[in-house]
């Protein structure tokens, strides 16, 4: 949407634009959690459970090797934008911002009219007054239940929201997740009514980690000192404080010194000074600017574009540079590979161990000699329903004899989400090797499977192990005769 003034085309505030991303990702995150397809959540990370869901496919812990590819995805991200657009992360995504600006603009201004206009954000309210102070206690009591909110709306990336109400349902056994919530919903109460923007200049390390990452190329709010005049010097000593005296020095000068600019900055900046580290790239100074030279009939002095094409001037900022590009390959390539890894998801769990003892030896009624090894299986069944599991042994294909399977001697049946221990014996009364000098370690795969409902092998359900049958030497076998 546009307006026209003098004659002169205005855009549509940024600030409604960002208004509409902050109530369509509160909306998001707080319904996300809720949403599973088969019983699975698009993201949750569950230390009760030991389990990641991630695009609604289910991981036990024991497959968290994911999670250094989503951590690289979320940081190369974030560089990448800072790389493009500056701190846009900061003024239109980061939670902290996105809860500040619905107390402040939301709560203190728009409801209980605490603050006077949305356009000076620098100038506090007289608290000193019995009106403003109970004001100021209504909008606390507000916001007091929508940090609860957004504290649980947190957890719920941990604690599914069914079970997190179940357990706070009894606290006397889960305090510990209601301490959590009590304890983050006091955090946000203290950032966005105590510290304020101050968390973005002071707290944030993301503002310290910003400069190296910026180009020439790098968009964000920028002065126009061409048209609009040198307000402040290179030591950062302002020059002029009328528009009468900046003109005076530069007749061509198109900066009124309305200072709109200045008040309506959050982070309590001159963004006429240059690039400044606490600019989160919220635009607020675009719009002020934007709506008082277009009642002049002129465009914005305070625009959202680079080093390159407003101070430089040496063309049009370049967004596909070989950095932005490189940033694309590198998250491609690191998503391709998640996507690889992912779709490789065992629908079960098992890790074999041997036993201490390396095997025994024993009789046979026809005189055979069976050899027998011990192993400890721990399986865990990662689907939704109760299902039965068996196993078999393959052989090196060179090789003659067979291995067979003492115990269990039926398939067995395993809870989902349960680990389950097996003690497993395998024996033979062939002769596999025959060597005089020393045992022989022979080189075995265990293929275990799963049973669909009509009683056939599951051909999803299916791993393979690659483990070891100890088989002694001649002397053993001749001695236990």
């Amino acid at each position: 949407m546009k307006t026209e003034s003098n004659g002169f085309t205005i855009a549509k505030p940024w600030r409604y634009k960002r208004y509409y991303l902050y109530a369509f990702a509160t909306l998001f995150t707080l319904v996300l959690p809720w949403i599973k397809v088969n019983g699975n959540h698009f993201f949750l990370l569950s230390f009760d459970k030991l389990q990641l869901h991630l695009a609604f496919i289910r991981f036990d812990m024991q497959e968290l090797y994911l999670m250094p590819f989503l951590l690289m995805l979320m940081f190369l991200g974030i560089f990448g934008i800072t790389v493009l657009g500056g701190r846009i992360f900061c003024g239109w995504l980061c939670p902290q911002t996105i809860f500040r600006v619905f107390y402040r603009d939301l709560i203190e201004t728009s409801i209980v009219r605490l603050r006077k206009r949305i356009k000076n954000k620098q100038e506090e309210p007289d608290m000193s007054l019995r009106e403003n102070k109970i004001k100021k206690l209504l909008a606390v009591a507000i916001a007091i239940p929508l940090a609860i909110l957004a504290a649980s709306d947190f957890l719920w990336y941990f604690v599914p929201p069914v079970d997190f109400f179940n357990y706070l349902e009894d606290i006397s056994n889960h305090w510990t997740l209601f301490g959590i919530v009590i304890g983050v919903a006091l955090f946000l109460l203290y950032d966005i009514i105590i510290l304020k923007e101050n968390f973005c200049v002071y707290v944030c390390p993301y503002s310290r980690v910003q400069s190296i990452l910026y180009d020439e190329h790098t968009v964000m709010a920028l002065y126009d000192m061409h048209r609009g005049g040198e307000i402040y010097d290179e030591h950062h000593n302002k020059n002029f404080s009328k528009q009468k005296d900046l003109q005076a020095f530069k007749p061509a000068a198109e900066c009124t010194t309305c200072e709109s600019c200045v008040t309506v900055c959050p982070t309590h900046i001159d963004i006429r000074k240059g690039l400044q580290l606490e600019c989160i790239n919220c635009l607020e100074c675009v719009d002020a600017c934007t709506t008082v030279m277009g009642k002049l009939g002129k465009p914005s002095l305070v625009t959202w574009s680079s080093d390159y094409e407003i101070v430089d001037r040496k063309g049009k900022t370049k967004y596909f540079r070989p950095k932005i590009i490189g940033y694309i390959v590198l998250l491609i390539g690191i998503s391709v590979i998640l996507g690889m890894m992912g779709s490789k998801k065992e629908h079960m769990l098992l890790n074999i161990n041997k036993e201490n003892r390396l095997y025994s030896t024993k009789v046979m009624p026809d005189g055979k000699v069976r050899v027998d090894n011990s192993y400890v299986f721990l399986l865990q069944n990662t689907e939704q329903e109760k299902m039965k599991f068996y196993f078999e042994v393959l052989m090196p294909t060179a090789m003659k004899g067979k291995i067979t399977i003492l115990k269990p001697t039926k398939p067995f049946q395993a809870k989902p989400g349960i680990r389950k221990k097996k003690i497993v014996t395998l024996s033979t009364t062939d002769i596999l090797v025959n060597n005089s000098m020393k045992d022989s370690v022979i080189p075995i795969t265990i293929h275990a499977y799963a049973f669909d409902k009509e009683g056939k092998k599951s051909e999803k359900i299916s791993v393979f192990r690659k483990s070891s049958f100890i088989f002694p030497k001649e002397g053993v076998l001749k001695s236990s005769k």
